[in-house]
């Protein structure tokens, strides 16, 4: 048809340009190729896809196939030919091309594109025959079918369904599909939809992209270890690694993309796809801007008090089990509205010498290898190793050159001038890169299926394990400060400063963080969850240093429960900087079954926190709730024989600090609507019956807690909103919830409240 003539006609003009050559290889035709773009006037479209497939055609264009080009959407043909040539008119210029020879190539790109509406089989089967004709109709041999499906995944397999029935190509002809990320949402949504596809397309026949993988940089990984294979042997292990980062920052916000981003957040959307011994919760820290949720519930139709745990940021740590890398860290940090776009990968190598004058000696500076991917302060691509370490040769020659012109910027630490760098002599799009390769077919940059699951199969434990985490919530851009900086705790990550905002007005504007005030005439401390878990974990910290400067030592009683645990992982943590050697642990209460047994409030102690920490063993005391073969037997004086310890150990048997729960019923420890206790006021330790089983438990009683220095009573999630409420009504005692009891008689009351309770 037309359309065709037109594109022979250019390149017969580009081909006289060239020279006769490429003229009789321009006569032997190698076949027409078909391009649609289903999703052709989206976003990624608009952005990305379209200027790719410009690129490829202009660099194929002379060189023996013909194209035709189709944007498909759901809109009707009118309405979707106005929107695709608003796309294409805009498209810019490939940097070889002279300005006379862009303008012919575009020309001509535009006559051979047009929109299809793909909406049901039948679009699809029109499609596959309006092909056929045109080809047929000029004489000329399919070569090929491309489909590009830009669209969300959960169409993927219907896409697929239609194209296997009605606009698969002729026999002897080659089908590629490219398919857009996310590919599902963990290991068994990958999984389904890895099986649905595979029914109706061959696994060469699919092309997973991930942009990533196009980079330039990223392409010449490999190929720079290889070239300079000799120098780097030697360093490329763990005696002289000291870490890895990997490291993605935006400084866009997902604003315009919530209903997408919402359900996938940064790890899914970033780190799954383009980062990648397992890892958990504890080897990760989460974030989230500030404007984040609101924007959720405008986009997403969301009421007020619709809160999403949806993190915009990550820091995750992963030690790879291996002999080679046994021990380096490895960073992975993605996140949005941060202060600056930059994409690197980065080796940081452990210096041997330690330099006491002339800091600014090349040989004390950091040794470091580095993968730019662009934008930050050096703007192009470029691999840079620093001048202390050694002078690589070119990972290729032709297309990448020595940079030797250095502006007065610094990289990562380092001026410019401190590296050797190597960059592309010309920079391409990686979507360009990646477009060039489905259309010859190859597949090395491309993600599959065995691949694909492997990684779904690393993330999802973690991605499960932060389900119920809070994000720590920052304003975003500059004013992120040390936010959201973090830091290595022993094989664990954590934030490295608190977070805390003296906001006391509830929903004031800049309260995202930590709110005090006041609760029952004590002093309040309410956040987020995980904010409150840390701050809790902080203000222990202040008073063990406290306690161990006034007496040399610090006792602190933790009650058992589900309260506590988010607080045992994150005192956990505290490896080095908790001063355990000089701290006592002692319960508050516990059910009267074994240690052993996974039901005791110590077990729960010891899995959590005491198995991690470096504590003497004679400063854990668990309560005597097994003794000569028997559970909590009234006669075998268990709570007397614990009551003596703490006499013995515990100054004036006043703890430091006393760390209470709250039962959905008022309760606290182990003290119960129906525990009586008036007979004996001295008591320090009491047996009691417990409405739930196990029924036995053991507690210390209100007189023992009243007696410490800080009593702290942590209360979390929505389903405690109500007693929250109705506890912050009642003034003084109350028979019916035993918490009311819990009156320091010269210590001080905190009540830790997340939002969830406080709030609901």
């Amino acid at each position: 048809m037309l359309r065709i003539r037109w594109e022979l006609l250019l390149m017969a003009i580009i081909c006289w340009h060239r020279g006769h050559t490429d003229n009789h290889e321009a006569k032997q035709s190698l076949g027409h190729v078909t391009v649609v773009v289903v999703g052709g006037t989206g976003d990624l479209a608009r952005k990305y896809l379209w200027q790719g497939f410009f690129q490829l055609y202009a660099d194929e264009v002379g060189k023996g196939h013909t194209f035709s080009f189709y944007g498909g959407g759901l809109s009707p043909n009118e309405n979707g030919t106005t929107l695709l040539f608003g796309i294409l008119k805009e498209l810019a210029c490939p940097p070889e091309l002279s300005a006379e020879r862009c303008a012919l190539v575009k020309d001509q790109f535009l006559h051979l594109s047009q929109y299809h509406q793909l909406k049901t089989s039948e679009d699809y089967e029109k499609l596959s025959q309006k092909i056929k004709e045109q080809v047929g109709q000029e004489g000329m041999v399919e070569a090929g079918r491309l489909f590009y499906l830009s669209v969300p995944a959960f169409a993927y397999a219907d896409i697929a369904d239609k194209i296997n029935n009605t606009c698969r190509p002729p026999p002897d002809t080659w089908l590629r599909v490219v398919l857009e990320k996310p590919f599902g949402h963990d290991f068994a949504s990958a999984q389904s939809l890895d099986k649905k596809l595979s029914g109706q397309l061959k696994e060469e026949e699919m092309y997973r992209i991930d942009h990533y993988l196009g980079k330039q940089v990223v392409s010449k990984i490999l190929p720079f270890r290889k070239e300079n294979k000799k120098l780097l042997d030697p360093i490329w292990n763990k005696h002289h690694i000291e870490r890895i980062e990997i490291v993605l920052k935006e400084t866009l916000d997902s604003k315009g993309r919530i209903q997408f981003y919402d359900q996938y957040g940064v790890i899914r959307d970033v780190l799954q796809n383009h980062l990648t011994e397992h890892v958990d919760n504890s080897n990760v820290v989460v974030g989230q801007y500030q404007a984040y949720n609101g924007e959720v519930q405008e986009e997403l139709n969301k009421t007020k008090d619709y809160f999403s745990l949806t993190p915009t940021f990550a820091g995750v740590l992963i030690h790879v089990d291996n002999a080679q890398y046994e021990g380096i860290p490895i960073f992975m940090t993605s996140g949005k509205a941060l202060d600056e776009r930059v994409a690197y990968a980065r080796v940081i190598f452990k210096s041997d010498v330690f330099c006491v004058q002339d800091l600014n000696n090349v040989q004390c500076k950091s040794k470091q290898i580095i993968f730019y991917l662009g934008h930050g302060n050096l703007q192009y691509p470029a691999i840079l190793v620093s001048k202390n370490l050694f002078k690589p040769d070119l990972v290729s020659s032709g297309d990448w050159k020595e940079v030797t012109e250095y502006k007065d910027v610094d990289v990562l630490g380092l001026p410019l001038s401190d590296y050797y760098i190597q960059s592309p002599v010309v920079p391409r799009e990686a979507y360009c890169e990646l477009i060039s390769h489905v259309f010859f077919g190859r597949k090395d940059r491309f993600i599959s299926a065995e691949g694909l699951l492997a990684s779904w199969a690393f993330w999802t434990p973690l991605l499960e394990s932060l389900t119920p985490v809070f994000p720590r919530v920052y304003p975003g851009g500059v004013a992120n400060g040390n936010l959201l900086n973090f830091k290595l705790r022993g094989h664990q990550v954590a934030f490295s400063h608190e977070a805390v905002v003296n906001v006391i007005n509830p929903g004031a504007e800049d309260n995202f963080q930590v709110m005090q005030g006041k609760y029952r005439s004590s002093e309040m401390v309410s956040a987020w969850a995980q904010e409150l878990v840390d701050r809790l974990a902080s203000d222990l910290l202040l008073a063990a240093e406290e306690a161990i400067h006034e007496e040399g030592q610090f006792h602190l009683a933790l009650s058992g429960g589900s309260s506590p645990v988010a607080l045992l992982r994150a005192l956990a943590l505290n490896l080095y900087t908790f001063p355990w050697r000089n701290t006592h642990i002692w319960q508050v209460d516990e059910r009267c079954v074994p240690h052993t047994e996974s039901g005791s409030n110590f077990r729960s102690i010891h899995d959590l926190l005491l198995q991690h920490i470096r504590i003497p063993y004679f400063n854990i005391h668990p309560m005597p709730v097994h003794l000569t073969q028997r559970l909590c037997v009234e006669e075998d004086g268990g709570p007397t024989l614990y009551e003596k310890e703490i006499k013995k150990h515990v100054n004036a048997s006043s703890f430091h600090y006393i760390l209470l729960g709250v039962g959905h019923d008022g309760h606290t420890a182990s003290l119960f609507q129906d525990t009586k206790l008036e007979s004996d006021e001295e008591r320090l330790v009491t047996l009691t019956e417990s409405p739930i089983k196990p029924h036995q438990r053991m507690s210390l009683t209100f007189t023992a807690i009243n007696r410490a220095r800080r009593v702290g009573v942590l209360i979390m999630g929505k389903n405690k909103h109500e007693l929250v409420s109705q506890l912050s009504r009642i003034k003084g005692e109350s028979s019916k919830y035993p918490i009311t009891k819990v009156q320091p008689k010269s210590g001080t009351l905190i009540w830790y409240i997340d939002y969830d309770a406080l709030l609901g």
